[in-house]
């Protein structure tokens, strides 16, 4: 179970790390051109945010244990994705966006497993 763990937390975090990255790179504009209509909903503050916590999140989930410094810091990572994608959820269900809401179901019920593991029977 802990290779699964660690597998699905690496898929996590470079996928969160990719989207953090795009959303610190693009423009709100841009981002909203790309399919990203919910960045027209936000300020480009905000948009950035959310970048800069999926960038720190996707780290978090992979460096603590990998370097073994603060490794429950890997479970926090993965509990701050879950909140992050139950915003996502509620944001896309109220624009009417209900198949862009199944992703972010998908990746929060994966980050709710790493932070059930690493929380629970397969802590550091």
């Amino acid at each position: 179970m802990n290779v699964v763990l660690w597998i699905v937390a690496s898929l996590l975090a470079g996928a969160f790390a990719v989207a953090g990255a795009m959303k610190l790179s693009k423009s709100r504009e841009q981002l909203a051109a790309s399919g990203m209509g919910w960045a027209e909903d936000f300020s480009a503050g905000t948009v950035k945010l959310i970048g800069a916590l999926e960038l720190l999140a996707g780290i978090g989930l992979i460096l603590p244990a990998a370097l073994d410094i603060v490794p429950v810091l890997v479970p926090l990572a993965a509990l701050g994705l879950v909140l992050m994608m139950v915003g996502a959820i509620v944001v896309h269900l109220r624009r009417g966006e209900r198949q862009m809401a199944l992703p972010a179901v998908v990746l929060l019920l994966l980050a709710a497993f790493v932070a059930w593991g690493r929380f629970g029977p397969y802590a550091f």
